[in-house]
């Protein structure tokens, strides 16, 4: 929590009123009670500063007493107006569509309503009293706590474990309970501080009215009614229980303001998966492959298209390299392949077959048995409040029907199988306590967990130094050999590409301009981008006297490819051919094609 002036005088508020609500009963309770008959309706004075009641009760008294009960309702209807919010505003993350858009409508319309009103409606409903009074401020409060849940599990909605669960087919409500409401939990807790001094104030508004608290019971709102009947005569027996109410609900605003800001969160942003639309059939299928996609092409709103008609195969057992700079398409074509495109793409494609199956047709958890994906950033693929072991027996749980101790049995044999030190340690630890080498390898075991036929991993060594590097590339061969699991490598270092693959698929500006076994990489690529990527790699007879080579120009935007050859502009070798029409993907040799015209 922030040091700021306005942080201690709350702290310091809230403590004083925690206090008091201990210690103000014993202390002063019996004060409270006693009737005067010779004390009624007096004002301030020594022995009554605040004065008396009709009965001839202390009334400074009354109002130390009154902390302990009108905290104890403030507290009970923040906790009902959240625990509804919460449930409320999680509801669309569970239910279908058209059900999560009429609960969506609904809260839009009770956080337009008056706060008050609703309160006093559901007051009069449930019947006067405190019961009553805590049920309609809870019901004041929870639209609000039901928008900022709707706003923060969409965007932990966006997180890649979150992304990963879905893919799995781990159900709506566990998704929900397990993956996102843990992680949205601090600042809902936080929302409760600043939810407490508006339930103080709402409750003592209500019994100011006469809609809460009835005699012989009181809390600060009771004793404000009956006291400002004498506001004009003797205006300390209002004053009083006035200044406890506002210096308890600023105290609660100003310490639920200073934590939440001093709690800022870092937040994904939001993914849906996109609906395939699938086209005509471009031709036969490749017998036996893994994954085999023809013309798969993803566009968003606005006639950006970031994947042109990408065609590959991986075949079982095969390593195959997709490599391109930054923001030539290829970790959105892996997206497309698992069915994780943002909102609002679309996807289209002649072909999608996972081991010869549509993978449109397949379900949510076919699809999780049949595709793993390792993501660059293991922190982000890691659900941070979930222990290693309990996120990959998920797998084992959801897909395998096995029981919790099976699966942890399975989990810590798989951490084992990725060569990770201390399986049986590590599977009892968070991701934070690994480091970053040990969490790739976690989420590599992951994706095993399933005995996937494909795995696509998505630049997976790009943060890792080049020991841990090596290690993770060495790892990826022993398991296509143990598993015979297909794996598409994303990269845009192409030296890595070289190293493990056996294939390589070149990518520029959304669509592959040549695919090559790996070993002519070196020294028989026919396209210009791929030998130009080739020729940018320092090795140990390059010149250090000279700059570094690179390739002048820069890829060109989504929004930006003309009718031509994207790289054209680029290009040494272009000519007015390449700028006026694309060149198609053709044979060029065994195993090799490429798109260019002036390859012969």
């Amino acid at each position: 929590m922030p040091r700021t002036p306005s942080a201690v005088v709350g702290a310091v508020l809230v403590t004083s009123l925690v206090v008091l609500a201990v210690i103000g009963p014993p202390l002063w309770g019996e004060e409270a009670a006693r009737i005067d008959a010779g004390a009624i309706l007096q004002g301030g004075s020594v022995a009554h500063p605040l004065g008396t009641d009709n009965l001839g009760r202390d009334l400074l008294a009354r109002v130390l007493v009154a902390g302990r009960y009108s905290l104890l309702l403030a507290l009970a209807a923040a906790l009902v107006g959240g625990v509804a919010g919460i449930v409320l505003g999680g509801l669309p993350s569970v239910l279908p569509r058209r059900a999560a858009r009429f609960v969506t409508g609904t809260v839009n319309a009770l956080v337009a309503f008056p706060g008050l009103l609703l309160a006093m409606f559901t007051a009069v409903v449930t019947g006067l009293g405190a019961r009553g009074a805590v049920l309609g401020i809870g019901a004041a409060i929870a639209p609000g706590f039901a928008r900022l849940t709707q706003t923060l599990a969409a965007s932990i909605a966006g997180a890649d474990y979150v992304s990963a669960a879905r893919m799995l087919g781990v159900p709506r409500h566990r998704v929900l309970a397990r993956h996102v409401l843990p992680n949205i939990a601090e600042p809902l807790i936080l929302n409760l501080a600043q939810a407490l001094g508006g339930a103080l104030l709402g409750l003592a508004g209500m019994s100011f009215l006469g809609l809460g608290v009835q005699p012989p019971s009181f809390d600060w709102g009771r004793l404000l009614f009956d006291g400002f009947g004498r506001i004009y005569v003797t205006p300390e027996v209002a004053l009083g229980p006035a200044a406890a109410v506002a210096l308890a609900g600023i105290g609660f605003n100003l310490l639920g303001d200073a934590l939440a800001k001093g709690a800022a969160r870092r937040t994904a942003p939001r993914r849906a998966a996109a609906v395939p639309q699938p086209r005509p059939d471009p031709g036969e299928p490749e017998p036996g492959a893994a994954l085999d996609v023809r013309e798969l092409t993803v566009t968003f709103p606005g006639g950006v298209t970031p994947v042109r008609g990408v065609s590959l195969s991986v075949r079982p057992g095969e390593i195959v390299g997709l490599v391109g700079e930054s923001g030539s398409g290829k970790s959105l074509t892996a997206a497309a392949i698992g069915g994780l495109v943002p909102y609002p793409g679309t996807v289209t494609y002649g072909r999608l077959l996972l081991s010869g199956r549509d993978a449109g047709a397949l379900t949510q958890k076919e699809l999780g048995t049949s595709l793993a994906m390792v993501f660059q950033d293991p922190m982000a693929s890691l659900n941070p409040v979930l222990r290693v072991g309990g996120q990959l027996a998920e797998v084992a749980r959801v897909h395998q029907g096995a029981t919790r101790a099976q699966a942890r049995r399975r989990a810590v044999d798989r951490l084992g199988h990725v060569r990770l030190p201390e399986p049986e340690k590590r599977a009892k630890q968070h991701p934070h306590e690994l480091s970053g080498g040990m969490r790739q390898r976690a989420v590599i075991a992951m994706g095993l967990m399933a005995t996937p036929k494909l795995i696509i991993a998505d630049e997976p060594t790009t943060a890792l130094d080049v020991t841990v590097q090596r290690q993770i590339l060495r790892l990826l061969r022993e398991v296509t050999e143990e598993t015979g699991s297909a794996v598409l490598f994303i990269s845009h270092d192409i030296a890595v590409v070289g190293e493990l693959c056996d294939r390589v698929v070149v990518m520029y500006a959304g669509r592959v301009v040549e695919e090559l076994p790996v070993d002519r990489l070196a020294g028989g690529a026919a396209h210009p981008y791929t030998r130009a990527l080739v020729a940018s790699l320092p090795d140990m007879d390059t010149d250090r006297t000279r700059p570094l080579a690179s390739i002048p120009g820069r890829q060109p935007a989504p929004s930006e490819v003309g009718p031509g050859c994207a790289f054209a502009p680029r290009c040494p070798a272009a000519t007015e051919r390449c700028s006026a029409s694309r060149p198609p993907l053709v044979t060029h040799g065994d195993a090799h094609r490429v798109a260019c015209w002036e390859v012969p």
